[in-house]
């Protein structure tokens, strides 16, 4: 019998290249996908797009009355605008949700627990380390601690992509053939990718490093 993962699913590169690896190795994937009261649903589009494709199972859960609680990021508040440019600018911090991936793993750590699934995984990589705490490896070895303890059995923690850059990564998913037309990163939510917000900056760099054809349409 295959073995159950409970893949948080944003709809963006890296998750989607993250299903695609889990669901080559055999394991039954189960996508979940937040609504936490994020400026635009573009990336739950995406992240349906993404499952329908791969044919896994799919549980979008709205949390978006906490969105207050999540307040003070570019990406939940309405008054702060998105910061364009690099990830190396100092305003991308804007971008940082507080304690998002505690409330997200938590969240796929209950869903994993119901349905008896051996493990839980997310696409924290190393380009994520330097603006976003909660991708950091400190962080992840105390959550893995925290679910070794969660319930009477285990649940792993699975973040294969650490210690990878996105370039690894897009690299990685070209190779299992990701749909990565299906796929949305733009923080702006507009009818294309702006080509501008940090996302979307580090997402042109992905595939100019890995030396891809990047299928994205941007408006700038």
């Amino acid at each position: 019998m295959k073995q159950s993962v409970v893949v948080l699913l944003s709809g963006g590169l890296d998750s989607s290249t993250l299903l695609a690896s889990l669901q080559q190795d055999g394991w039954n994937v189960i996508a979940l996908s937040i609504l936490y009261g994020q400026r635009h649903k573009k990336e739950i589009q995406a992240s349906e797009a993404i499952a329908h494709y791969y044919q896994v199972e799919h549980q979008v859960v709205d949390i978006s009355t906490v969105q207050t609680l999540f307040a003070g990021s570019a990406l939940t508040s309405d008054d702060i605008a998105v910061p364009h440019g690099h990830y190396t600018d100092s305003s991308m911090k804007s971008t940082v949700v507080p304690n998002r991936n505690m409330v997200f793993l938590s969240l796929a750590g209950a869903l994993a627990v119901s349905r008896k699934a051996q493990a839980i995984a997310y696409a924290a990589h190393a380009g994520d380390h330097t603006i976003y705490p909660d991708c950091r490896m400190s962080f992840i070895t105390k959550m893995r601690e925290a679910f070794a303890l969660c319930d009477w059995e285990p649940v792993s923690l699975l973040t294969p992509f650490a210690s990878c850059t996105k370039a690894d990564i897009v690299s990685q998913g070209m190779r299992l053939k990701v749909p990565y037309d299906l796929t949305w990163s733009c923080y702006e939510g507009g009818t294309h990718h702006c080509g501008q917000c940090g996302t979307c900056v580090e997402r042109i760099e992905a595939f100019q490093l890995s030396q891809a054809i990047d299928p994205t349409t941007y408006q700038a």
